[in-house]
């Protein structure tokens, strides 16, 4: 559970993991509370930083594609995004159709591989779509002197679900050629805040393609809403909402949207974060004073106290084992990353450099942390290994905070400001690729990425 706010040019990051007493806690809610945002319109994915070594594609425009998505797009043109903006690619198109299909012609384009493909409309009003992915270079031949294609597949959809399946046969290019499962078709969390003028402040909790298309409304508010989470099955989002002007954590279930209210204890109820097995809620409670780690039995309802002292301890992530999990703390003075053991209750220490870390979660398989790292004074996004405790920076604009790690483990979405507004932002592992999600309108924070789904 991560506060900020902002004022004029002057940006302070304000956590809860620096407060000396609950008391001086619940005036930074109030503090937070009185943000002033814009009037919020749809997120819109754009590149701001490629690696140099990206793999030239071509996606030519399918056979008898129609610009009948939405946005008034084709489904060869949400692949060529796709690609595009992940970083990894650098995409080419056919200038007319006598070359869509050369080989030839693309081999002269330094292009290592071409996706073709074709539309063909049912008799039930679906849609039969073929592609196939070659490589240019390095072709093998099957009978009848034909290339085989490094991938070929055919599905058959209702117009409804032709953006959905651009964002699948992109994830199978990307699998393909870069050897990591595409998130493409995954979807982020987020939580943004629309002012009225001469009503109250309007709060929601969205759900959108991680392009930023297609956003919905899972529940909106006159009071704050924040920290989402997803469950490991994608079919479930736990979240903190402040409606009756108390905190309490909330289970919504996506398909259906029925929600219910989980934990309304007196004091902080807040921070929920799933177990990998989708059993158990790591929660931050007061109910013995400072704010604590909690588990809860989401079949029970069993509360299990973790951490004990006058230290705020806050922000729990599970490791994918579920053996263990870190959180924030400031029992060493400043907030540092620490991390609980189940099989012994031990805690140890894991970040060391910087005088501010938290909001860390697991990534790489476990081998490194992400977190918020404040160093030279500024806030950022930085990676940590494990077993050397190196620390790389990924992003350092002073205003970077709650990132959430992609389910391939090799993007990380957060929370940034531009142009004066809240907005999303991805980066790499490697700090190589950068791309912004800039609301039109409006203030965006606290995203959550989701699970394959």
């Amino acid at each position: 559970m991560n506060f900020s706010y902002k004022k004029n040019q002057t940006h302070w990051v304000v956590s809860v993991h620096k407060l000396l007493s609950i008391a001086l806690f619940w005036v930074v809610i109030a503090s937070y509370f009185s943000i002033n945002t814009s009037a919020y319109a749809a997120l819109d994915l754009e590149l701001t930083q490629g690696v140099d070594a990206a793999i030239p594609i071509a996606v030519v425009p399918f056979v008898n594609e129609q610009s009948n998505l939405p946005g008034q797009e084709t489904l060869s043109q949400v692949i060529r995004r796709d690609l595009g903006n992940s970083g990894q690619f650098v995409v080419k198109t056919a200038n007319n159709k006598n070359t869509a299909d050369d080989l030839s012609y693309w081999q002269h384009q330094k292009v290592d591989a071409v996706l073709q493909g074709q539309i063909k409309t049912m008799t039930d009003g679906r849609y039969q779509v073929s592609f196939r992915l070659l490589s240019v270079f390095n072709q093998n031949k099957q009978e009848g002197n034909q290339e085989a294609p490094l991938l070929a597949q055919q599905y058959q959809v209702a117009q409804a679900g032709l953006r959905r399946l651009a964002h699948h046969i992109s994830d199978l290019v990307y699998h393909k050629l870069i050897g990591v499962r595409g998130v493409f078709s995954t979807k982020v969390a987020y939580v943004l805040v629309q002012p009225h003028p001469h009503q109250l402040t309007e709060y929601s909790l969205e759900v959108s393609d991680i392009d930023g298309f297609n956003p919905h409304t899972l529940l909106k508010s006159t009071q704050p809403i924040m920290s989402p989470a997803w469950s490991p099955d994608g079919q479930h989002i736990a979240y903190v909402s402040f409606e009756g002007n108390r905190a309490s954590i909330y289970l919504q279930e996506l398909a259906t949207g029925m929600r219910r209210q989980l934990i309304h204890y007196p004091g902080v109820n807040g921070a929920p974060a799933f177990s990998p097995d989708g059993q158990r809620l790591a929660v931050v409670l007061t109910l013995a004073g400072s704010p604590n780690i909690y588990i809860y039995h989401l079949s029970t309802g069993k509360l299990q106290q973790i951490t004990h002292g006058y230290s705020i301890d806050t922000e729990p992530a599970w490791a994918a084992d579920g053996n263990s999990l870190v959180f924030t703390s400031n029992r060493g003075g400043t907030p540092q990353i620490y991390r609980y053991s189940f099989a012994g209750g031990t805690i140890e220490r894991l970040s060391f450099e910087g005088n501010y870390n938290a909001r860390a979660s697991f990534a790489l398989g476990g081998q490194s942390l992400v977190m918020m790292h404040r160093e030279t004074g500024l806030f950022g996004i930085a990676s940590e290994r494990l077993d050397s405790g190196q620390v790389e920076v990924l992003t350092q604009t002073g205003l970077d905070e709650s990132p959430s790690v992609s389910p391939n483990g090799r993007m990380v979405i957060y929370a940034t400001q531009y142009g004066g507004r809240g907005v999303l932002a991805l980066v790499s592992m490697d700090g190589g690729i950068k791309l912004r999600l800039p609301a039109r309108e409006g203030d965006v924070r606290e995203p959550a990425w989701s699970p394959f789904l």
